[in-house]
């Protein structure tokens, strides 16, 4: 139980952390915006981020519990791509963070929010194969305790982001957020290898 949500806690924050289309959002919101104003639109990607996480999970996750074939086929594309997302972010290299000023009313961020995650299709489909692949590999009665430790990722890592940036602006930089992406590939790449030997055995 408690390993099963360490493991869904340890992938979520591993998926989530690398710098992306979220993350920038998230970061130029702290940025640019009052305490309360970047805080409420933080709590926004949190909502569609979770909400997204559990429809790839109890998606094609369910769907793949009746169909072993579809359920191998999931776990060894899923593992394979988990593999590659960390290959790609141990090699790549962070860019220059683009601050932009935006003086968008907080309803226009809340739906900004929305659009960076539900409107963004490599995320769609990492996160259907990832999180799919995922629950074809676990005991139905484990699953729960796996999303909840991946839902529990993004509400601290957006959190710790947004309120970080607002108190320490001063002290981000690219350096930093490189070696955020260089551990997050390293857990990446265990588990995705990890996921792949589990469709072996």
């Amino acid at each position: 139980m408690i390993t099963t949500y360490l493991q869904g806690l340890a992938l979520g924050f591993a998926y989530v952390a690398p710098l992306g289309m979220q993350n920038i959002f998230v970061i130029n919101n702290a940025l640019m915006r009052e305490k309360k104003q970047a805080i409420l639109t933080t709590l926004a990607v949190i909502f569609f981020d979770i909400t997204l996480a559990m429809a790839c999970f109890y998606g094609i996750g369910m769907l793949m519990e009746t169909r072993p074939l579809l359920q191998k086929i999931v776990i060894y594309v899923g593992g394979a791509l988990v593999v590659y997302i960390g290959i790609t972010l141990l090699v790549g290299k962070v860019q220059e963070i683009e601050i932009k000023k935006d003086e968008h009313s907080l309803s226009k961020a809340i739906l900004q929010a929305g659009i960076v995650t539900w409107l963004n299709p490599q995320a769609i489909i990492d996160g259907t194969l990832f999180l799919g692949a995922f629950r074809a590999s676990l005991d139905p009665l484990m699953a729960k305790y796996f999303i909840g430790g991946v839902m529990s990722a993004s509400f601290l890592w957006f959190t710790f982001i947004s309120l970080g940036v607002h108190f320490f602006r001063g002290l981000i930089n690219t350096k930093v957020l490189q070696w955020i992406q260089w551990i997050c590939g390293a857990v990446l790449v265990f588990y995705g290898g990890r996921l792949l030997l589990s469709g072996i055995f």
